[in-house]
């Protein structure tokens, strides 16, 4: 059964700058270091309704497509389909703080091959970490 892994870091701009970012998804691979390719494949209005994304992380490596649904201050995604993953459930919830926005990254992965629960884990927290601190570098400059 897959488990929720969650982290949040304070970012130094307006939540609708941290959104654009977000959003912008052709940008992916310039600041997500385990994503190589992020190609929108169906919008919804203004906003990305479908991605296709290729991970190459030293735990996890797959090419997998996303359904988001936007919020005003927050952005969720389910798996629609891949080869290894079975979960790659997540979202960003934006909230105001004091000179900026609190990114809050929630994030569900399982695998169609049995994992060790600590690796599964581990590589949650380090894809979760690493988009964080990417989201934080690319929107702060």
């Amino acid at each position: 059964m897959a488990e929720l892994t969650s982290a949040s870091i304070d970012i130094s701009a307006p939540a609708d700058a941290v959104m654009a970012t977000i959003s912008d998804f052709s940008s992916y691979p310039q600041w997500v270091d385990s994503i190589v390719v992020a190609e929108v494949l169906s919008c919804h209005g203004e906003r990305a309704k479908t991605v296709r994304m290729v991970l190459e992380h030293p735990l996890v490596r797959d090419d997998y497509v996303l359904a988001y649904e936007w919020g005003p201050q927050s952005v969720s995604w389910k798996l629609v389909s891949a080869s290894l993953l079975t979960a790659m459930d997540g979202s960003y919830a934006l909230a105001p703080v004091p000179g900026g926005t609190r990114v809050t990254y929630s994030l569900t992965v399982d695998l169609n091959v049995a994992m060790i629960g600590l690796f599964k884990r581990k590589a949650e927290k380090r894809i979760i970490d690493d988009a964080l601190s990417g989201l934080k570098q690319r929107v702060e400059g």
